[in-house]
């Protein structure tokens, strides 16, 4: 893949998530906090509710303390870093491509007294602006589906890593077997020309010499979520249309009809994926 098409999908991201109807609609109808896939206990259940469950499930698989120096690729509002400083004391550097979402992110931290553990970066995880060995934990939700070249992304996560570093993510993927055509509105809509998979990022692990890689398979939350965000999105349809425009909801609306299809049909995938550059327990 070319290098003006790696950079044309992440600026595109960037540029999506800077825009005022994206950011009103992400902090509004998707928990304010977090934007990113929930864990939920039923079909119904708010998304603010079932968002903060899926921080706390990938911090109970880590070892985390008030010397852990961790990175966040693609941290939007900042939910996940505010929960690790605020109930392990971890010093989190959050990276991301939203100067809006950076901007909220640095307001909410000050807001709830964390700005003196947690940094905001605006950056790109395709090139991640920190020497080799700076971290103990990368931590990324959703955002790794953003980018066009994801072996790099993985490149750049093991540099940054110290030797028994870890690195944990969730990500928007595909089955390994979904044929190419079938998401072709999915990746349209993010422009792209495919997601990764589960066997995608544990090839890309082996490559890399990283010593353990452990998968999480949750993707029933995956079409559960979009489902609960069409719903809320249609439930205050005349609020949303108000506050970001007809245009874009009703694109939004259509958009993640086609994500909750693909879900229903088991074309996508979502989970933790948690690799150790250690084989150290």
């Amino acid at each position: 893949m070319s290098t003006t098409t790696e950079k044309t999908a992440v600026d595109k991201a960037g540029e999506y998530y800077n825009s005022t109807p994206a950011d009103e609609f992400y902090f509004k109808i998707w928990g304010g906090d977090h934007i990113h896939v929930g864990i939920y206990n039923h079909s119904k259940e708010p998304i603010k509710d079932a968002s903060p469950r899926i921080v706390q499930m990938m911090a109970s698989k880590l070892d985390l303390n008030s010397n852990t120096k961790l990175l966040d690729l693609g941290s939007g509002y900042g939910g996940a870093a505010r929960y690790l400083a605020k109930k392990f004391g971890v010093q989190v550097t959050c990276l991301n491509l939203s100067e809006t979402q950076n901007e909220r992110n640095c307001g909410l931290n000050k807001k709830h007294g964390l700005d003196n553990l947690i940094t905001v970066v605006e950056g790109n995880f395709e090139d991640i602006p920190f020497p080799d060995n700076s971290f103990d934990i990368i931590w990324s939700q959703d955002a790794i589906v953003h980018s066009a070249n994801r072996e790099l992304v993985v490149q750049e996560v093991v540099r940054v890593l110290n030797d028994s570093g870890e690195f944990i993510f969730t990500d928007l993927m595909q089955t390994f077997d979904c044929p190419k055509s079938i998401l072709k509105p999915v990746l349209d809509r993010i422009h792209l020309d495919s997601l990764g998979s589960f066997g995608f990022y544990v090839e890309q692990a082996r490559k890399l010499g990283v010593k353990k890689t452990e998968v999480q398979d949750l993707s029933e939350h995956l079409t559960t979520h979009y489902q609960r965000v069409m719903e809320e999105t249609q439930d205050r349809y005349a609020e949303m249309v108000e506050t970001c425009g007809k245009e874009y909801i009703d694109k939004m609306i259509q958009g993640l009809k086609h994500w909750v299809e693909a879900g229903k049909n088991d074309h996508l995938s979502w989970g933790i994926v948690h690799m150790n550059k250690s084989d150290i327990d």
